[in-house]
C-alpha cells in the first residue's frame, strides 16, 4: 500500500479557493485552444472539447501536444500553398 504524504499549507490555494484562480494563458495549442495557469497557486487548466475549463491532466497534456503538432502542420501547408 502505498503511503501518502502530507499536502503542505499553502495561503495561495486558500486565496483561490476564496476568490478564484487569476488564469494567464501559459501555452496556446491552437487559435480556440489555450493552456491556463493560475498566477497564485500554479494551478493548470486546459480548454476542452466542449469548451469549459478542466485540470491539466497528463492525458490532456498528451492530447494538446499532439492537437499543436497537426496544428502547426496544416499551418505551414497552408502557408505554403498560399504563396
Amino acid at each position: 500500500m502505498k503511503e501518502r504524504t502530507p499536502k503542505k499549507f499553502s495561503f495561495a490555494k486558500v486565496f483561490c479557493n476564496i476568490f478564484g484562480h487569476k488564469l494567464r494563458v501559459s501555452k496556446n495549442v491552437t487559435d480556440h485552444v489555450h493552456e491556463y495557469k493560475c498566477e497564485k497557486c500554479g494551478m493548470e487548466m486546459t480548454d476542452t472539447a466542449n469548451g469549459f475549463l478542466a485540470r491539466l491532466t497528463p492525458k490532456f497534456k498528451e492530447t494538446n501536444d499532439y492537437i499543436a503538432k497537426i496544428h502547426q502542420r496544416r499551418k505551414r501547408k497552408h502557408y505554403a500553398n498560399a504563396s
